[in-house]
């Protein structure tokens, strides 16, 4: 037994922990969970949990049904908002079948394969959220537009929102569970927050994410309000994206550094920019999956919908940070799309993979676009060779579909069933009638 099931199993007994959830990630990012008794949990860690794996999204056929969940003992940790007394736990599993083989389709899988790649080649790869969601008041009614928690605005102070005390409280939950914060404040939309996780390694950062939603969601429900992580919930206001900042490190040295270049950026760190921009629609629909996501990107505003980068330029999708120009360690590239909906475990993965294209074929990167992109006209983008993002979930699903970089990535399996998910959610959207058309028509037509 090594020496963190054997911290488990301790703390388990002296912090009386009753119930211990077992949780993995469907493909769509949809958290899964299994609660099993302490007295399971030493069988849980030699042999794994069994389950049908049919009855999860992008698992398994009927026929290859059965799966074996593995907890992950670096993953322990007590859920704060179920109390002191008779305490609850949760551990992230990964997914294996029967055979002890891993299940390509399980997501933490597909980051996993991805991480070794990087590291086949000397890398480590480590990533930054800053995640944006809305806060809204209860009742939550279906169909009907929700009621922001408060009326404020990017940056504002305030004594009277509920917003100060619900990041307060968020935030001492996430820390108390080992997930450190950088900052918070509340965004630029009424009632949305922001709050950004400090740099951890891709696969932990992922893991964080999936129980930041938990948190904030519990959080939220505790003090009468709702969270969501919609990428677009109210038409008049900003969308909620989760700002990626990456970079690659060979040992304790970042790769994307380079004192005497410009930008303090590298020629790995140009390449995996390059590696990106040639990618970048390929991975849209993964980054961006939801039919929602397309109305935050193509409102404008900070929302990349152009496939160009810039240091000081929060139009283009990809941005140079120059926080701290003469920190080593500091460099990083910022990746503006991705939702923060999004699965982040095959988020990252193509990320990881798209720029790791870059450098394994030497991408050259393009001139940057210090202007506001979304000033410039259609004529000026194209004589700069700027091309769009997918305007909507089904341009993205054609381009992804042609993608060898994504289905490689993501492994035939799981490539398949979300491509065929994505359709089936594409055309049910288009078939329906929305408010919008029956206001704007039916009084005419």
């Amino acid at each position: 037994m090594d020496k963190k099931t054997e911290f488990v199993l301790h703390t388990m007994e002296e912090r009386d922990v009753r119930f211990v959830r077992l949780w993995f990630t469907d493909i769509l990012g949809y958290l899964k969970s299994v609660a099993v008794a302490p007295t399971e949990i030493e069988g849980a860690f030699s042999e794994g949990i069994g389950f049908d794996g049919s009855a999860i999204q992008g698992f398994a056929r009927v026929f290859e049904s059965d799966m074996v969940a593995h907890p992950d003992p670096s993953t322990f940790q007590l859920l704060p908002w179920r109390g002191d007394t008779h305490a609850t736990a949760r551990m992230f599993c990964d997914i294996r079948l029967p055979d002890g083989s891993p299940l390509f389709a399980d997501p933490r899988f597909v980051l996993r394969r991805a991480l070794d790649r990087a590291g086949q080649m000397g890398f480590s790869f480590y990533t930054h959220p800053e995640i944006e969601f809305y806060l809204f008041k209860q009742p939550i009614i279906s169909g009907q537009v929700p009621v922001p928690a408060d009326q404020y605005g990017y940056f504002d102070h305030t004594t009277t929102s509920p917003s100060v005390d619900f990041r307060r409280d968020a935030i001492t939950i996430l820390e108390q569970m080992g997930i450190s914060v950088e900052f918070s404040h509340h965004e630029a939309g009424p009632g949305q927050q922001e709050i950004d996780l400090r740099y951890a390694d891709a696969l932990t950062t992922a893991d964080n994410i999936m129980t930041f939603r938990v948190v904030i969601k519990e959080v939220a429900a505790a003090q009468d309000l709702f969270a969501s992580f919609m990428p677009k919930p109210l038409s008049a206001a900003p969308g909620s994206g989760m700002h990626t900042h990456v970079s690659l490190f060979e040992g304790d040295t970042n790769t994307f550094y380079d004192a005497s270049a410009e930008y303090n950026l590298s020629k790995i760190g140009r390449q995996f920019i390059a590696g990106l921009l040639s990618h970048a629609a390929e991975i849209c629909a993964v980054t961006n999956q939801w039919v929602n996501s397309y109305k935050r990107l193509i409102s404008g505003g900070e929302a990349p919908s152009y496939i160009c980068w810039g240091q000081n330029n929060r139009s283009a999708l990809v941005r140079v940070p120059m926080y701290k120009p003469n920190k080593s360690s500091s460099a990083r590239i910022e990746l503006r799309s991705i939702d923060s909906g999004a699965n982040p475990y095959l988020a990252f993965a193509l990320v990881l993979a798209a720029g790791l294209d870059g450098i394994e074929n030497e991408l050259e990167l393009p001139e940057g676009a210090e202007d506001n992109v979304w000033a410039l006209t259609d004529k000026q983008r194209q004589a700069m060779g700027i091309k769009p993002l997918p305007r909507s979930l089904g341009m993205a699903i054609d381009v992804m579909e042609d993608s060898q970089l994504v289905a490689d990535t993501l492994g035939e399996h799981a490539f398949e069933f979300f491509l065929r998910n994505k359709k089936a959610e594409y055309d049910q959207y288009r078939s329906v009638v929305t408010e919008w058309e029956l206001s704007k028509f039916l009084p005419l037509l």
